[in-house]
């Protein structure tokens, strides 16, 4: 039987733990939370397992991930595998790929998606790394990923790095997908003409052609909330968006829908745009048009 460990057992790490074991894979988890570790320790994570030992890293992408892998780097040996499965920048995985292999150590970065819901859904894999790595995993890949043909929710999409290349741009697709959505429960909102708004987004979820799963979700918020007053129109970004547009820069690759959904996020965290302040301004001094004072 297959036996991994798994540090970070956190909103996607302590389910993924649990989808594991559902499947007859063993899974020995740590976690800084005592409260849901299997062990105190790393180290005692490491003593749990098999050689060659599998060490699944689910912890937030940048200086943590980096902490881990360094750590694991000087921790494990010959053989070894590391996974990160966060959503790590995938110009990192060459330099962990590079640190961990001074030891003898694999690396595979794989792109999970799948969020809270993954648990029953399963999660949709992206796998960067060796082809014999990857096949050796594979039992640890099936038992996560969403039940069905195997290419409609895993890809061996490349060597080191493209696993986190491929969830980048998925993440960017996703940026404008909710944008489009969010634009439009607005324009629906503001006009008096439509009266159920909510179940317009409702009517959508079958036989259209813009439903989809961010589709359902949407619903559901506006189930629990129908016009959204209790949050606040305040969106943060992880990062993937950032670096889906300047990958674009970098290759010439026109985006300009998700290239503008990740400006409207930086427009949600003002309170009083400077350049709508502007754009007011000049609207005044060219045509006379009315200003509102602050």
């Amino acid at each position: 039987m297959t036996h991994i460990g798994l540090i970070g057992l956190g909103r996607m790490g302590g389910n993924m733990r649990t989808r594991l074991r559902r499947a007859g894979i063993e899974v020995t988890g740590f976690d800084q939370n005592p409260e849901v570790s299997d062990v105190e320790s790393v180290d005692a994570l490491i003593a749990a397992l098999p050689a060659p030992r599998i060490v699944w890293v689910m912890v937030p992408a940048g200086a943590i991930t980096d902490a881990v892998v360094t750590d694991l780097s000087e921790r494990l040996g010959e053989g070894d595998l590391v996974i990160d499965g966060g959503n790590t920048r995938f110009t990192e995985d060459e330099r962990h790929a590079a640190l961990l292999a001074e030891r003898g150590i694999r690396f595979l970065d794989v792109g999970v998606s799948g969020g809270i819901w993954g648990l029953e859904n399963g999660y949709g894999l992206m796998v960067g790394g060796d082809a014999a790595d990857v096949a050796e995993l594979m039992p640890v890949f099936d038992a996560l990923r969403p039940e069905g043909p195997r290419e409609e929710g895993f890809v061996h999409a490349g060597p080191t790095g493209a696993g986190h290349y491929v969830k980048m741009v998925h993440n960017g697709i996703e940026y404008g997908l909710m944008q489009a959505y969010a634009e439009g429960f607005e324009l629906l909102e503001r006009k008096d003409l439509v009266h159920d708004v909510a179940g317009s987004f409702k009517a959508w979820q079958r036989g259209t052609v813009v439903r989809s799963w961010l589709l359902d979700l949407m619903v559901r918020a506006l189930d629990e909330d129908d016009d959204l007053s209790e949050i606040e129109g305040y969106v943060d970004d992880s990062g993937e968006g950032r670096w889906t547009v300047e990958e674009a820069i970098a290759n010439a690759v026109p985006m300009p829908a998700i290239s503008a959904s990740l400006f409207a996020r930086f427009e949600s965290r003002q309170e009083d745009s400077p350049a709508m302040k502007a754009v007011a301004a000049l609207r005044n001094q060219f045509g006379g048009h009315a200003t509102k004072k602050a």
